[in-house]
């Protein structure tokens, strides 16, 4: 019901008192921060040499050694049940995300539609003050809802985001992306053979929306999501990213993951005396499953002396591309 009105309307609008004051926009805190929130796809958490890892991310580094490292932090290790906890706050099953968005069941915490009481860190700040911008992957609409026929109240503008410009599922090619602005699809910008990459558009992007806020209330804080396509299939990068890893990876992966320990123990982020675990618990000889079977020879990894010079060359290449792809 509405409230009653406790102003006076008289003939006269100088006599007249107004119950209430011109309605503003809200406004943030004064010195209310930036916000550039960024969710990397796939990665382990010794892949940057900011843990200890064997690719080079200066940026990354950069931003870490201003700010808090964490050692200890709990993942779902899937796309869309992680982004829908990072942000809301909540309990994946809790958003009804406890799996990918494309995967819908009929069980409570599998629904995939995130309850609109779980309120997006993008829809409180925009309610505080804040410019809100999501850039790159989304994959948090279900499936049957990323089409331009479908309801919208699930895509990023409905839930918080005042501008969106990336794609809504779980990957997409990274020199023909399948690109969303706002609530419409769009072609590329560009061509490959024009020098075009998702990477540098949705960056480009990025500082476009700022830049359009900016320069009407240079001021007003934003938040920023950006999710890149990096490391999450397919991996595809400009040919001199990946060359620059060449040879880095030959030793293979045991030998690989013993340096990344080594260099873990002596930045502080797990204790002295750490042991990885074997590299293939379930498929040691002797393993077998529930019910006496042999494990599965491709859920398995094989040693790396086991592998033929043709699969140590192959596995090579593809650990070059994708750090590469992270750099």
């Amino acid at each position: 019901m509405p409230t009653q009105f406790n102003g006076k309307i008289a003939v006269d609008i100088r006599d007249s008192v107004p119950d209430w004051s011109p309605y503003l926009a809200p406004k943030a805190p004064e010195g209310a921060p930036n916000v550039l929130f960024i969710a990397w796809d796939d990665l382990g958490y010794a892949t940057m040499d900011t843990f200890g890892g064997p690719v080079e991310c200066p940026n990354m580094a950069r931003i870490a050694e201003r700010g808090v490292k964490f050692a200890n932090f709990h993942t779902t290790a899937l796309c869309s049940p992680t982004r829908a906890s990072l942000l809301t706050g909540r309990n994946a099953t809790s958003n009804g995300m406890a799996t990918i968005a494309e995967f819908a069941s009929g069980f409570p915490g599998i629904s995939t539609r995130i309850p609109f009481e779980n309120g997006f860190i993008s829809e409180v700040l925009a309610g505080r003050g804040y410019n809100t911008y999501a850039v790159g992957k989304w994959h948090l609409t279900p499936g049957e809802e990323c089409n331009l026929a479908a309801y919208k109240g699930r895509w990023p503008l409905g839930r918080g985001f005042e501008r969106f410009y990336g794609w809504l599922g779980g990957e997409t090619n990274s020199y023909y992306p399948d690109l969303v602005h706002d609530n419409h699809l769009i072609e590329p910008p560009g061509r490959p053979e024009d020098g075009y990459h998702v990477a540098d558009d949705m960056c480009d992007r990025a500082v476009e929306f700022i830049k359009d806020a900016k320069t009407i209330d240079p001021d007003k804080p934003f938040f920023l999501y950006l999710a890149p396509q990096a490391g999450h299939a397919p991996h595809l990068v400009p040919l001199e990213w990946a060359d620059r890893y060449k040879g880095v990876f030959d030793e293979g992966y045991e030998a690989i993951r013993d340096g990344i320990l080594e260099r873990q123990i002596a930045l502080g982020l797990l204790p002295e005396g750490t042991q990885l675990s074997p590299i293939n618990p379930h498929g040691e000889p002797g393993r077998t499953g529930p019910d006496g079977q042999a494990w599965p020879q491709l859920d398995t990894v094989r040693p790396w002396d086991t592998l033929t010079d043709d699969e140590q060359k192959l596995f090579t290449r593809m650990a070059e591309v994708f750090a590469g792809y992270i750099s």
